[in-house]
């Protein structure tokens, strides 16, 4: 994250905010404004497409400048696997949680514009039992939380290593964001975002903000997990040992 040193940390927040405000907003605002729309429905793979485009697009827009967290999980991974001061992260996760309300609010202005919208259809929150677009159990969506999280991190993390091609980490990162709401959406409506989950969640209130404790622990959990497994997997080996063995 070298690229971002020169910039005041209230000014990569202020670019958390804004790319978070556009994950939410874009996201869930193809979930609920076009995901079911009459004959151009974009339907689960166009929501999924959607959430990628978002990363994908504020990756070049704010990479350079915060390092495109857009999420409380990835900073604190980040920061566990010692790519980002964990002295930063509270600021970050203020930001993108203020953002993802604010991109929240703006979409259930739009939305509640046309008649017979219903704010208890959940402004795509993310849910388990009676909630789960699938109706999965806590455990599955717990499970399936942890599990995507972990390897969303562990992309991210690979394909932002010095090591990796250049310029290509936003597309990697993108599509992982794309192929995890394929495969999580039926469950909980994918989160893997403590921050993406809190939006909609302040709006709907009551069952959302219920559930939304599963949708800051497991992304945590499994972001924390994969920063961990990612630096020991990837760990160079000492050069100089294995000729000094003889070989």
């Amino acid at each position: 994250m070298k690229w971002h040193v020169r910039m005041t940390l209230q000014k990569r927040a202020m670019a958390e905010f804004l790319g978070t405000y556009w994950l939410v907003f874009g996201g869930c605002g193809s979930a609920v404004l076009a995901a079911a729309f009459p004959q151009v429905g974009i339907g689960l793979l166009g929501v999924s497409l959607a959430f990628g485009l978002t990363v994908l697009t504020m990756a070049y827009a704010i990479g350079h400048i915060s390092g495109c967290h857009l999420n409380p999980a990835v900073s604190i991974g980040l920061a566990v696997g010692k790519r980002f001061p964990m002295g930063e992260v509270p600021m970050y996760i203020l930001a993108q949680v203020l953002g993802g309300i604010a991109g929240a609010g703006t979409l259930l202005v739009i939305a509640s514009g046309k008649a017979g919208f219903d704010i208890n259809g959940g402004l795509a929150s993310n849910g388990f039992d009676a909630h789960s677009p699938g109706g999965y159990t806590m455990m599955a969506g717990l499970t399936a939380e942890v599990v995507l999280t972990f390897f969303f991190l562990l992309i991210i993390m690979g394909a932002t290593d010095k090591r990796a091609p250049g310029g290509f980490a936003p597309i990697a990162i993108g599509l992982g964001l794309t192929l995890i709401h394929l495969i999580g959406i039926p469950v909980t409506n994918l989160s893997v975002n403590p921050a993406r989950s809190t939006g909609p969640a302040v709006f709907v209130g009551g069952w959302a903000l219920e559930q939304l404790w599963l949708f800051w622990v497991a992304p945590i959990v499994g972001a924390a997990l994969a920063a961990v497994v990612y630096n020991v997997v990837a760990e160079e080996e000492p050069t100089g040992k294995a000729k000094g063995v003889g070989a």
